[in-house]
């Protein structure tokens, strides 16, 4: 953990310790005790923003946002400089998870970003990029469509052992984890920080005969058409250890990425550019219950001599 030292005036040494050794704590999992630190460093140390900050990110890692905005705006109020602090960015993420949007725009403006004036959610233009869901367990990066600085909604279809859905927003931390290269681009890689907004779409995988990459295009284009999504998962997906995930990676395409820490293996990709197409494929695909066989069946009944499908079945 790093911790930022940004006053004019040198903190007492005992400050420091304290400090340190709270941090050492977060890095064990032990937050309890580390927090029990940090309020006696606040209490050593109050004229100084990073006491106030360090509670703060302490507070953002338990979630309790009330607490984590009180400790945020005490530590923006004893700053010693405009713009750019991290201070208050995780200021934005905090008023982001409460819904305090006016809050949420002075928090970002004051780090330097333009941001409009407003009431309500931000909804900015900020492109697409990974996220790492569910970055404690077994995660999974996958791709988004970035809301403002601390929001992203899912646009892939993700795996069900993430517990995710198409179509959620999830709040994510402010540091990139790593980076995915698409089309010669780099995008950082965001960790999700907790479930912002549940998708009502459920997903259910599905096995697909399609003797063609062609008519699996046709399926993914059927339902998107309709309004959802469908990903072939037997081409996305790649099984990636801890370190390789959270390192510089090329993504397949612009889309679709999945990774699993768990796993040093890798799955292998059939293709695209004449190497052998597999007619059997696993797809996700994210519709409603009453829609989603309706679909399968069109797709089928387009071309029943390429197409067909069985095990049809709701994972999340």
């Amino acid at each position: 953990m790093k911790i930022f030292n940004r006053a004019r005036q040198r903190p007492s040494a005992t400050w420091r310790q304290t400090t340190d050794r709270a941090f050492t704590l977060i890095g064990d999992g032990r937050l309890d005790d580390a927090g029990a630190l940090l309020v006696r460093a606040a209490d050593l140390e109050p004229w100084l923003s990073d006491s106030w900050f360090n509670l703060a990110l302490l507070h953002k890692f338990r979630r309790d946002w009330e607490s984590a905005r009180t400790a945020g705006l005490r530590a923006v109020a004893l700053l010693d400089r405009d713009h750019g602090a991290p201070d208050w960015w995780n200021l934005g993420i905090a008023a982001t998870a409460l819904q305090d949007w006016a809050l949420a725009r002075r928090a970002w403006q004051a780090y330097g970003l333009r941001v409009p004036t407003g009431e309500g959610p931000l909804s900015l233009d900020f492109g697409t990029t990974p996220v790492r869901l569910s970055p404690q367990g077994e995660s999974e990066v996958v791709w988004g469509r970035r809301l403002d600085p601390a929001r992203v909604e899912v646009l892939s279809i993700p795996l069900p052992s993430s517990g995710r859905r198409w179509g959620e927003v999830v709040l994510h931390d402010g540091a990139p984890h790593g980076e995915r290269v698409a089309d010669g681009v780099p995008y950082p890689v965001f960790d999700e920080i907790e479930l912002w907004a549940p998708s009502p779409v459920p997903t259910y995988v599905v096995l697909v005969q399609a003797a063609t990459e062609e008519d699996r295009d046709a399926l993914e284009r059927l339902v998107s058409e309709a309004g959802y999504a469908a990903e072939d998962w037997t081409s996305s997906v790649r099984l990636l250890c801890r370190a390789c995930s959270e390192s510089r990676m090329a993504a397949d395409d612009g889309h679709t990425e999945h990774h699993d820490p768990h796993d040093d293996g890798q799955l292998g990709h059939l293709s695209h550019g004449g190497e052998l197409w597999i007619p059997e494929r696993e797809c996700g695909v994210a519709a409603p219950a009453h829609l989603v066989r309706r679909l399968l069946d069109r797709w089928a009944a387009a071309a029943p001599e390429a197409r067909a499908y069985r095990d049809l079945e709701e994972v999340c």
